[in-house]
């Protein structure tokens, strides 16, 4: 079995490639062929959990093996630590193990791209990233690579991330504004086209307004008792998800501003529906072993 590190994991997952097998996956769960289990999740010290997904499509199985401790960003460590290895279905022959943090990386914002691609009212234009961690950077490559993008604006409590992710911004060739103030966070959730949410806050950091067409991809919030939209934002939207199940039980955006699950869509149902026209267009994703199924046949590939 080969074991690829980081580098070679991502090198393997170029995000429109990872967003078309993101696509793929989910019309094989549709037609019932890719499937798994509900994660395993232990709580572990100091607010961590170790989760266990497996998935199948079949011809492979995967199995992750992931740690998330938030705490671990004041440490200086990786927030989440993970593997994923890849077997034969048919004789559970092991035949690759990939970086999970990586893989974890690259999927979340190759799926929030694909819903990008999917429901955005304006697929492009000008981007607003909250948070600059691992997935600030993450999205800000798959959208940069997927999506027509005219400039970003950056915010973060950490001054010093923010600042390296306004560096890799600009090393892509885009204008890039650094926000400061939360006056200014206002005017830019109002002036953007697509904003994403990739913070670890458990309170609401995307203002309550925003433009008339915006998309809105959240990925930082994943505990029931973790939010990063306002309510009032999520009440007035149209509410994507990544799984049905998996928003039910995990996301605190959703929970905790009370939404009408009856009038939430997951995102396998809106993939061959009429793009959205107007917004705000809120897409929830809180993880699921079919999207490190869809890295994994993407990684064979290559």
């Amino acid at each position: 079995m080969r074991q690829l590190n980081a580098s070679e994991t991502a090198a393997r997952l170029p995000y429109p490639a990872l967003a078309d097998a993101l696509r793929d996956v989910l019309r094989l769960r549709a037609r019932g062929i890719a499937h798994a289990p509900p994660r395993l999740i232990v709580p572990l010290a100091d607010d961590g959990l170790l989760l266990l997904m497996p998935a199948t499509d079949g011809e492979i199985a995967i199995t992750k093996l992931a740690t998330a401790h938030t705490g671990n960003a004041a440490r200086r460590l990786p927030v989440i630590q993970a593997e994923v290895t890849v077997m034969d279905a048919a004789t559970g022959e092991r035949r690759l193990m990939l970086d999970g943090a990586t893989v974890t990386a690259r999927r979340t914002a190759a799926l929030s791209l694909l819903a990008a691609q999917t429901l955005a009212p304006h697929p492009g234009g000008q981007l607003l990233i909250l948070g600059a961690g691992t997935q600030g950077l993450a999205h800000l490559e798959a959208f940069s690579d997927g999506l027509s993008l005219t400039g970003v604006s950056l915010w973060s409590r950490g001054r010093e991330k923010t600042l390296a992710l306004a560096e890799r911004a600009a090393a892509r060739g885009l204008p890039v504004n650094v926000l400061d103030t939360a006056d200014e966070l206002d005017d830019a959730a109002q002036r953007s086209d697509l904003i994403v949410a990739a913070t670890t806050s458990a309170s609401p950091v995307v203002p309550e307004r925003v433009g008339a067409g915006a998309f809105i991809a959240a990925v930082g919030a994943f505990k029931p008792g973790m939010a990063e939209l306002p309510a009032a934002l999520v009440k007035r939207a149209r509410v994507f998800v990544d799984t049905i199940e998996g928003a039910q039980a995990e996301a605190g955006d959703l929970i905790q501003a009370g939404v009408d699950w009856s009038r939430v869509v997951a995102l396998e149902a809106a993939l061959d529906a009429p793009r959205p026209t107007a917004g705000p267009v809120v897409f929830k994703s809180v993880g699921h072993a079919l999207w490190d199924l869809a890295a994994a046949r993407l990684a064979l590939v290559g």
